[in-house]
């Protein structure tokens, strides 16, 4: 089958080998091919088939588990009390220097935005304000919609163009990394860059877009990239935390780093702990917790400080992150017990909001992964939502009538007079005329009667649709900011509407409150967070009275939006075929055991093995597997070999490399033992197999496995339930768990992708076709 089925993926430069699927029994015995369905679209090149019921095996999983080889165990034998002590304090110390790092990534991302921004429209202020007098207002929009395609259209082609996997928010590619997968190239320099040039240019280019998301991304890479001590971008090593080149360590830094990214964009360092424990690490301990912790006070603080010099009043820390909700005081704070079901209420409409939004994206993703794959496709479709949002804004504040005294809180803002008297300005363009940010926080502060029922309806429903288009476009930008600004938008419009309920209580409702509350109402219904948004909210606005009405509201917009479809990162997952495993095994697996959801048969090595085999083994490309059971026949018998250990491609890769064959070590007796440096200088990146070469001569020597192999792997007998299986797996972080039988002899493998394989779905318990693409 020469043409499979290339979809597009995160990484967008899948490897386009033209391999089968794998043929998988499905639950009821029969057979079926994934790809019956592409011979017929042979006809029609241009659209990209796509079925969600795949699994991709593309995807290699993390090794969250030690390979405890002779090699690992002598270095942690020799190693004193001393040395674990020294290697503790240099966690702590790449954990400050992440919190460092992102902290200055986030003020470098603010002060650009605020900049550029404030250019941007100082520029289509003067514009607006000449030719409204002189008339010839469609100058000023082409203006307008002429800037944000350019400026969009820069941020479009870095992403499209240089580093694909920066497009979007990025939480969905780190949930899967602390999920335990290997996303290709998501914690690399180059992405990094891609990702903070394109949010400046995409948030300045006027999208409906929050520079919160790609913070927790940014953050994720330095983590990735401080902890090795080394850059492998610009191939330069500075010989520190070498022990920390395993995907152990490194997985532990990045849920700090993505804990930090989280601390910066809001000002919440407890929100950023509790979003690492909620959305990512399937492995948690205390000491975890606390350097966590560290990183993410670290990092709000560096941001505090630096922009106290920017804002020219060194020393003041009391602004919290890039979002600032302003503090909510007075009045304004009481609730009243007759109002808490009103809050439950709105979690109820933030929920079928959320639902609506997350279908719409879905289907708009479909339509993308089919016709919208060629770079030059996705550049053009950014800048059309640039114009189209300029469009749309100009004409909604164009048309607006609605005009509000000017206050002396509006000196940080950009009011538009328009076709207002003087001392006056047009509410709406408050709202589009702006960042994002200082929308939203008009929205939460402004005085009760600045806004006009009308324009907070009208804004509400053009903004949702624009914030729904934009999400999943190629360029780097959150989802966050937009849900917030469109759920304060209506929870202000409820706000208003209660407020015309004559009553004798005058507190009935400060608009500012229920804004608040809608807005936490809508990011829960799209992105289907409780514990650590209910943190972040109260951490934001810097007042825990609203910590129940915050958290009721979550939870109802969770509960209501589950109904209808899953939140919006785990769509995202799932389009990707990503084997991803959730905290539990499905509800009603309890029926399969090992023996039927294992890989065989599986191909094993013995202890000393013959140097063909093994490039014959690693360099077949319908099998590509990464680990290889290893196992021992018993002398002078003849019964089947037993199992002695494990080992893994890129163990054999280096020791290929290194040419560690019984043959030479017996000739030369100076030749060096390898070491678990060796192992470690070639981490992450292991070369390809094609790329070493084993001489005719060479084929015929035997190597020694028995000092490199892990000699302990976990195992599980035949007849262990699927949960059972699951919860080792999942809780273990691991990669590879044998099956074995009576007799320890090797029955079959256990991967990522046979556990996540099984799902439930709407009729029961449902198994996804394996592809691989």
């Amino acid at each position: 089958m020469a043409n499979i089925t290339k979809k597009v993926s995160w990484s967008s430069r899948a490897d386009e080998s033209g391999a089968t699927g794998e043929r998988t029994p499905l639950l009821n015995g029969s057979e079926q091919n994934p790809h019956s369905r592409q011979d017929s679209l042979r006809g029609r090149p241009k659209e990209i088939p796509h079925n969600e019921k795949l699994l991709s095996l593309k995807y290699e999983s993390l090794d969250y588990d030690n390979v405890e080889n002779q090699l690992f165990l002598e270095e942690e034998r020799r190693m004193s009390y001393m040395g674990f002590r020294c290697l503790e304090i240099s966690r702590w110390v790449v954990c400050g220097l992440i919190g460092i790092l992102t902290g200055l990534i986030a003020c470098f991302i603010d002060i650009a935005v605020e900049q550029l921004a404030g250019i941007k429209y100082q520029v289509v202020k003067k514009n607006i304000e000449n030719f409204t007098e002189a008339g010839g207002l469609s100058i000023s929009l082409l203006l307008w919609a002429v800037l944000n395609s350019a400026i969009v259209m820069v941020g479009a082609i870095i992403v499209a163009f240089f580093e694909p996997i920066a497009a979007g928010s990025g939480i969905p590619q780190i949930k899967c990394y602390l999920n335990g997968i290997k996303i290709p190239r998501v914690v690399r320099l180059k992405t990094l860059v891609v990702k903070v040039c394109g949010v400046i240019c995409s948030v300045v280019g006027g999208l409906a877009v929050g520079k919160e998301g790609p913070m927790i991304h940014s953050g994720a890479v330095v983590a990735a990239g401080v902890s090795q001590g080394r850059s492998t971008s610009l191939k330069k090593d500075f010989k520190m935390f070498e022990y920390f080149r395993r995907d152990t360590e490194k997985r532990d830094f990045v849920s700090a780093g993505a804990a930090a990214g989280v601390s910066a964009a809001f000002g919440a360092p407890v929100g950023g702990v509790l979003f690492s424990l909620e959305e990512g690490a399937s492995f948690w301990n205390q000491m975890l917790t606390w350097r966590i912790f560290f990183a993410s006070m670290i990092s709000t603080f560096t941001l505090n400080f630096f922009l106290s010099i920017y804002h020219k009043k060194t020393g003041d820390l009391s602004s919290p992150g890039l979002i600032n909700f302003g503090r909510f005081q007075g009045d304004s704070v009481a609730y009243n017990l007759y109002e808490i079901p009103l809050f439950i209420a709105m979690g109820a409409i933030g929920g079928l909001l959320g639902a609506l939004f997350n279908i719409l994206n879905y289907w708009l993703t479909i339509f993308r992964i089919r016709y919208v794959h060629r770079p030059c496709l996705q550049v053009m479709e950014a800048m059309l939502v640039a114009a189209v949002t300029a469009a749309v804004s100009f004409t909604m504040i164009y048309f607006s009538n609605d005009c509000q005294p000017l206050g002396p809180e509006h000196t940080d803002e950009y009011p538009l007079q328009l076709f207002c008297a003087d001392g006056e300005y047009n509410s709406m363009a408050t709202a589009f005329f702006n960042t994002p940010e200082k929308s939203v926080r008009s929205l939460f502060h402004n005085q009760p009667g600045s806004y006009n029922p009308l324009t907070l309806g009208l804004f509400t429903l053009t903004y949702f649709f624009l914030a729904c288009w934009t999400y999943g476009l190629a360029v780097s930008a959150g989802v966050f900011i937009p849900s917030l600004l469109i759920g304060a938008a209506w929870g202000r419009l409820f706000g208003i509407l209660l407020a015309s309920i004559p009553s004798k209580d005058t507190i009935w409702a400060d608009p500012g409150k229920y804004a608040l509350i809608g807005a936490a109402a809508q990011l829960g219904g799209i992105v289907r967070m409780t514990l650590s948004l209910t943190v972040i909210m109260v951490e934001a606005t810097g007042n825990v009275t609203y910590g129940l009405p915050i958290m009721l509201v979550l939870m109802t917009a969770k509960i209501v939006g589950d109904y209808f479809v899953e939140g919006l990162y785990d769509i995202h997952i799932k389009l990707q075929s990503v084997p991803f495993l959730h905290w539990d095994a499905p509800a009603t697996s309890h029926w399969l055991t090992a023996r039927e959801v294992m890989s065989s048969p599986v191909t094993c090595l013995n202890r000393i093995e013959k140097v063909g085999t093994i490039v014959d083994t690693l360099s077949n490309t319908s099998t590509n597997h990464n680990g290889f059971p290893v196992v021992v026949q018993v002398s002078g018998s003849d019964e089947p070999a037993k199992l002695c250990g494990l080992i893994l491609r890129s163990q054999l890769i280096v020791l290929l490399k290194h040419k560690v064959f019984v043959e030479l070590a017996r000739s030369r007796l100076t030749h060096r033992k390898l070491q678990l440096k060796d192992f470690r200088d070639a981490y992450p990146r292991f070369p390809p197999i094609q790329s070493i070469h084993v001489s005719q001569d060479e084929r015929e020597c035997m190597m020694d496995l028995t000092e490199f192999m892990n000699a302990t792997p976990y195992t599980v007998p035949q007849e262990t339930s699927l949960p059972r299986v699951f919860k080792l797996f999942r809780a273990l972080g691991l990669r590879h768990l044998v099956v074995a039988d009576d007799e320890n002899r090797v029955v079959g493998l256990v991967t990522r992708k046979d556990l996540a394989r099984y799902h439930l779905g709407k009729h029961g318990l449902e198994e996804l076709q394996l592809a691989q693409t």
